[in-house]
Parts: structure tokens; C-alpha cells; sequence
């Protein structure tokens, strides 16, 4: 795997390591001259940190020559980096007001929001036994995400935002994350799209307490409007950039269309989230694995309910939904 590659004269792409599935998050630098514009550094590993140490001398940068840390969204195999990169190269730190709100929920003090998530999956019918690893899991993000950058500041969606010697429109793109913003430039045709829109995968629809009531329904609404986009370059968080994102789009979109619909056939009868998560996805889950599947669940459900097609039955401890027809 090529970790450092220039993909046009004035971008760069930093594969940085990750240690699940994705195997790498992209990270880009797009030179100015002012300096660098790096766009989502990656997780806090010492792996990581090593890489960008190696890719930077191999593209002849020092951390000074960073301007700014520009994040599409708070996850953190997007943020977690952006503390460390600021202590080498002292650049600001831009993300969304819903993203920051995220990252105090999250990832600051004793993470309400994490806390919330599990009494959230105990209710809708996580077995207690798995409660503690669970909880280690959600946990266990605290270290890959700190240091914290000393301050953040707020991307104001209204503005342009000049990275490299270029001005960036931004979209809020809610669903993935709450306040996920894609950032693109009308003249050059090229779109940063973080992981709202990746080529070969769909990216993780999740219920989180406290933040976006309908996920998926935000989701389904903010990628109807990548339509615009179609033919431009697209420069995703995972695997390669891509054209054809009409087609993308598309493809996405049937993909929860065969979701929601093979989840109407499973709720005939009452179901916990957690019984119809193990009949979709299988039982053979790791917690990491199982955390993303019952969330993606959960808002599959909600949407369901929301748009009348299922209701939730609160008859005992447990919640279930059943199909309303």
C-alpha cells in the first residue's frame, strides 16, 4: 500500500493506519502558499503518529508548514489526531459548532453521550451481559482522541473558507455525523466529502441520544443534494476518489431502500432492536462491530416509525417494534 501519494499538484494523500477493518482513513494536505491545509489527520496511535512523521519528510513538509487542521466531522478516526498536530505545528483547529458539541458529549469528562448510548442499547434489548464490554469499548476511544486541541474553531457553513490558495464552499451533510460538511470549489470541480459519500462502502448510519432525531432521514435528505456534484472529482475519507458520484448516490440509496425493506419483513411480529440487529447482521459480531450494527438498527427503526410504516411497543422493559401493517 502507497502511504504518501501527491493525486494532483497541489493535494496530497496521507493514508493513516487504523486499527479495525478500514485499515486506513485519507487524509489530505492541499498546499498553498501559505502553507498546508490538512484535512482530517487520522486516529491517535502511536502507528499513526510515526506515519505522519515518515510521510511529511518524505514529502519534504514540516509540521510548521501546516496553516490550518480543517475535520469534515468529530469520529475519531477523523479528529483524534488533531491535538497532537497542533502541539507540532501550532495550526488552528476547524469543525462544525455540532461537531464541537459532540466532542465535549463525547469524548471530554466521563462521556455522557457514551453513557446514554448504553443504557440506550440496554433498553432496546442488549443483553446485560454485555453491558460491561460495551461499556470498555465506547471507553476505549478516550486515548485515540486526546490530546485535545487547545481550542476549536467554528466553521461558519455561510462562508468561504480559503484552503490552499483557493476558496471552499462548505454543505452541512448530516446523517453520518452530526454536523458532517463536505467542502467543495465550483471552478476546479473537486469535493472533499469525508464520509458522507465513500465509494465502495456505505458509511455507518447511527443513532446517537442527544444529537440528530431522525439520522437517517438527515442522511437520505443531505445526499439528494450531491446530485449537484455529479462529475466532479470526489476526495473520500476511505478508499480511493472517485467520479460518477450521481451513480454513487444512487447506489446508496437502494441500499437502505433493500435495508429498511428486509427490516419490514423481520418486525411481522415484536422485536427488540437487538433481536432484529443479530437476524441482519448475524450474531458472529465483535463489540466494536456490534455497536455500529445495533445503532444502524435503531435508525432504520426510527425511520421506520417515523414514517408511519412501524410502531414501538413499550409493553414491558424491553422496547419492540412491529410493523404497522
Amino acid at each position: 500500500m502507497t502511504e504518501v501519494e501527491w493525486i494532483r499538484e497541489d493535494i496530497a494523500r496521507v493514508k493513516v493506519p487504523l486499527p479495525f477493518p478500514l485499515r486506513w482513513v485519507n487524509s489530505y494536505l492541499i498546499r498553498g502558499r501559505a502553507g498546508y491545509t490538512l484535512i482530517d489527520p487520522g486516529l491517535h496511535t502511536e502507528e499513526s503518529k510515526a506515519l505522519w512523521k515518515r510521510a511529511l519528510q518524505e514529502l519534504a513538509i514540516h509540521f510548521t508548514d501546516i496553516e490550518q487542521i480543517v475535520l469534515t466531522h468529530h469520529h475519531p478516526d477523523h479528529y483524534g489526531l488533531a491535538g497532537w498536530v497542533q502541539e507540532q505545528s501550532g495550526a488552528p483547529v476547524w469543525l462544525s459548532p455540532e461537531g464541537s458539541l459532540q466532542v465535549e458529549a463525547m469524548w471530554k469528562g466521563d462521556g455522557p453521550t457514551n453513557q446514554e448510548t448504553v443504557r440506550l442499547f440496554l433498553l432496546h434489548g442488549l443483553e446485560p451481559a454485555l453491558k460491561p464490554d460495551m461499556e470498555r469499548h465506547l471507553a476505549g476511544f478516550l486515548p485515540q482522541v486526546i490530546p485535545h486541541p487547545l481550542q476549536l474553531q467554528l466553521l461558519d457553513r455561510s462562508q468561504m473558507l480559503k484552503m490552499g490558495d483557493h476558496s471552499w464552499a462548505m454543505v452541512h451533510t448530516p446523517g453520518h455525523a452530526w454536523g458532517h460538511t463536505v467542502f467543495y470549489n465550483e471552478e476546479r470541480q473537486e469535493l472533499f466529502v469525508g464520509d458522507h459519500v465513500l465509494p465502495r462502502i456505505t458509511p455507518n448510519i447511527s443513532y446517537i441520544p442527544g444529537t440528530d432525531s431522525n439520522p437517517l432521514q438527515s442522511y437520505l435528505s443531505s445526499l439528494e443534494g450531491m446530485g449537484k456534484f455529479d462529475g466532479y472529482t470526489v476526495y473520500p475519507g476511505h478508499r480511493d476518489p472517485f467520479r460518477h458520484l450521481g451513480d454513487r448516490v444512487q447506489g446508496i440509496k437502494l441500499h437502505h431502500e433493500e435495508r429498511l425493506e428486509q427490516m419490514l419483513k423481520q418486525i411481522k411480529e415484536p422485536l427488540s432492536v437487538y433481536a432484529l440487529c443479530q437476524a441482519i447482521f448475524g450474531v458472529q459480531l465483535s463489540t466494536h462491530q456490534l455497536r455500529f450494527a445495533l445503532a444502524e438498527t435503531l435508525a432504520h427503526m426510527i425511520y421506520l416509525q417515523q414514517s408511519g410504516k412501524a410502531v414501538l411497543l413499550e409493553e414491558d422493559e424491553v422496547l419492540r417494534y412491529q410493523s404497522a401493517h
